[in-house]
């Protein structure tokens, strides 16, 4: 039966690589229907997504491409279907109903499992979309406290990605590492930036002519995770500090959306701290 799948590789940049991996594919008889590499010269890697479609066996394929690259190589070998996400959010509505506006409409080829948020307020909002709704208060309970029981709802899903929806809580050590390179969050400025409360307001005091968003993996180092996905908007003197944060929730949402389609469709590779696009 014929299939698509997306090849994704990173390992040791190494001469013929692109025609050794390319003569798996036609030797299995296998059409290239996309292609795309690039190499780090300064850390020697290489990377390279590829679709192929025919009539092949997953499992077998990364096998035989195991065996040809070097030992450190990763190789993922997707098949196209919808992924399986999981939302964390407190109380802002606009990154959250952006991403339920886009599901109910076909357009995030994702499945949302459950949204879980430490205030009660957006529960209304994702009942409306016949999504889970799983509320988990932080009041009066340690960093530590909390995320466990959100990791005990967590765990008992399957899910591929974890999306910070203006979830406003600093996750600890821990909980980063549980879910390694599968948090993504969506931060409020063109980083690096003001932090602490009221960026907006902050940015206004300070007379910024551009805003912006981020969205970029979640790391340790509080927000310096790699980026995904960036723009700016164009602010003046006219402007006060709400006119810039309605502006600035506008970009959020682009940006968030855009990484997703990123990160959903296979097209992003982690490099340090760096990201490769493709």
């Amino acid at each position: 039966m014929q299939k698509r799948a997306r090849v994704l590789i990173d390992c040791t940049d190494e001469k013929g690589l692109v025609y050794q991996i390319s003569k798996v594919f036609y030797d299995r008889g296998l059409n290239i229907d996309n292609n795309r590499e690039f190499v780090d010269k300064e850390e020697g890697k290489f990377f390279m997504r590829t679709v192929v479609s025919g009539l092949f066996d997953i499992d077998e394929l990364y096998q035989e491409l195991t065996a040809l690259l070097p030992t450190e190589a990763h190789i993922r070998v997707i098949e196209p279907k919808s992924k399986k996400i999981v939302i964390l959010a407190t109380k802002e509505s606009h990154a959250l109903g952006d991403i339920l506006i886009r599901h109910e409409a076909g357009e995030l080829d994702a499945d949302i499992e459950c949204v879980i948020a430490n205030r009660e307020i957006l529960g209304t909002l994702v009942g409306r979309f016949d999504i889970p709704f799983i509320y988990i208060s932080s009041d009066d309970m340690s960093r530590e406290n909390h995320e466990k029981l959100m990791m005990d709802s967590i765990d008992k899903l399957d899910f591929d990605y974890m999306v910070l929806a203006k979830y406003m809580r600093i996750l600890t050590p821990k909980f980063v590492k549980a879910y390694d390179q599968k948090i993504i969050n969506i931060h409020h400025s063109f980083l690096p930036a003001f932090i602490g409360a009221n960026p907006y307001k902050q940015a206004f005091q300070r007379g910024v002519k551009i805003i912006g968003a981020t969205a970029h993996f979640v790391t340790d180092d509080l927000d310096e995770g790699p980026i995904i996905a960036q723009d700016v908007i164009p602010v003046n003197h006219r402007l006060g500090w709400r006119d810039m944060q309605k502006a600035g929730r506008d970009g959020e949402k682009i940006v968030l959306s855009r990484a997703l389609a990123l990160v959903l469709n296979d097209r992003v590779f982690i490099n340090g701290n760096k990201t490769v696009i493709f």
